[in-house]
């Protein structure tokens, strides 16, 4: 069969928008050829940054990394590329509505339908019109986790029997690493002795300002012990951050970091004492399972896909419950036998998740759709 993967969410290298998405569609590439090498594909692209790969790449000729130039791309140019190909994978959210191949969607989310006032009002207009049309009219829709799948059912009325888990895998080389090369990092970047970390875009979603109220209600003594670093870029309406963090008076052991480039996660992962990630909605929680293959003990909300993410491992705390995050963050500091065996389970837990399955669960949506 020959497919054909519409990437355009694949990110340039070391850029900010190298998220979720992105990390899912690359290493789904990385794997497919090894999961099938028989599998003829054809990859329809951007600037974005492609794992090495023996299949047949067209790089658009618009800037798709612009919205507008990717609707246009794929809505109006791409369907005159099609006619060679089996069936299309579009890879994140929308299909051409003028599709002249069958054709399967990936859905990452459906955040702007569960929480619209948290997105861009243009981004969730054109997601919440096109990814609806695209999911019903799809051969077969794949889903990064049960909770979406849920979502897709109950909010776009796609029939169950229709919809395919491929959930996330985890690199190997997130793991667990020797204390001296955790220590040079450390010391090479400057970082506290003991930290909680968050990594994700800055943006309401994530639900930020309960994290810093809950932290500022620690005893002085317990944020001097250990700081809490925000890792990731700013997104959209996150101004109120550095206010918010300012007006806490806890702008001393609160570090924003920025956009953290991929080689370096890891040791950041190994650094910290917990990692924390209050948002209110996510399709799956890479940044999770990444944190917990390093032996991490993840807080998290108890929302949408983060529970089923994180199993019965680390804590799972209303997104709300400002003293429930803030005993959580106390308990992570000061009780290491908590903290060592949480971080042993959390290992073992994010050893299920790798992306050979996730490429194989794909696969088999392929065969399905072509059974049609």
């Amino acid at each position: 069969m020959h497919i054909g993967l519409s990437a355009h969410l694949l990110a340039s290298a070391q850029s900010f928008r190298r998220a979720g998405i992105h990390h899912y569609i690359y290493n789904l590439i990385a794997h497919l050829p090894h999961a099938d090498p028989e599998l003829r594909t054809t990859i329809f692209v951007g600037e974005g940054e492609l794992p090495p790969t023996p299949y047949r790449v067209r790089r658009a000729r618009l800037k798709t990394s612009r919205p507008a130039l990717r609707i246009v791309w794929e809505q109006l140019i791409q369907p005159f590329q099609l006619s060679d190909l089996d069936l299309l994978h579009a890879l994140a959210f929308v299909a051409p509505l003028i599709a002249p191949r069958p054709f399967v969607v990936t859905v990452h989310d459906l955040s702007f339908i569960r929480h619209p006032e948290r997105l861009p009002a243009a981004r969730r207009l054109y997601l919440r019109a096109l990814t609806g049309v695209s999911c019903r009219r799809a051969r077969r829709v794949s889903a990064v986790s049960r909770a979406t799948a849920q979502d897709v059912h109950q909010l776009l009325g796609v029939p169950l029997e229709r919809i395919d888990l491929a959930v996330a895998g985890v690199q190997p080389h997130f793991q667990k690493l020797p204390p001296a090369e955790v220590e040079a990092f450390r010391a090479a970047k400057g970082l506290p002795e003991r930290f909680f970390f968050y990594l994700g875009t800055l943006e309401p979603r994530k639900n930020l300002p309960v994290l810093l109220r809950a932290y500022a209600g620690l005893p002085e003594s317990d944020r001097r012990a250990a700081h809490l670093v925000l890792g990731g870029d700013v997104g959209w309406m996150a101004q109120d951050i550095p206010e918010l963090i300012d007006q806490l008076g806890i702008a001393e052991t609160v570090h924003r970091v920025g956009y953290l480039p991929d080689s370096e996660l890891v040791y950041w992962y190994n650094c910290a004492e917990a990692f924390v990630y209050p948002s209110l909605f996510e399709g799956w929680g890479l940044p999770v399972v990444e944190a917990m293959a390093c032996g991490v003990p993840p807080l998290v909300s108890d929302r949408s896909s983060l529970p089923e993410a994180t199993g019965e491992v680390g804590a799972r705390l209303p997104p709300d419950d400002e003293s429930a995050w803030r005993e959580a963050l106390a308990r992570a500091l000061h009780d290491s036998a908590w903290r060592a065996e949480q971080g042993e389970r959390a290992q073992a837990r994010a050893r299920q998740f790798t992306w050979s399955q996730t490429a194989r669960s794909v696969l088999e949506t392929y065969r399905k759709a072509l059974e049609n």
